[in-house]
């Protein structure tokens, strides 16, 4: 019995430091974002592509993608500033925000 009290003490006491310790950004949960995912990344969760057809099918039906795959959708926005408006890349996070990542 008083290893058992002993064992619990000892999660209790080493546990609860770990999870404190924890920034913000490891206690969200990963999500997609126009900021910082990759279009690439993006473009292969097929959910996400829907999303970005959705708001801005130039961008999926490109030839050129595969030369942006590396850059997040904010970074194309000075080429396309029309069809990647503040707005649009808004629209697009919500719907992303719901999409699991993989």
């Amino acid at each position: 019995m008083r290893a058992l009290v002993f064992a619990a003490i000892l999660t209790a006491c080493f546990a609860g430091p770990a999870v404190a310790q924890q920034t913000p950004s490891q206690q969200q949960a990963a999500r997609y974002s126009t900021a910082e995912t990759p279009i690439g990344e993006l473009l292969a969760n097929p959910a996400a592509r829907a999303i970005i057809a959705k708001h801005a099918p130039r961008i999926t039906s490109s030839s050129q993608i595969d030369a942006v795959a590396p850059m997040p959708l904010k970074a194309l926005q000075g080429y396309a500033p029309q069809e990647l408006s503040d707005e649009v890349l808004a629209k697009i996070d919500v719907e992303l925000a719901k999409v699991p990542v993989k």
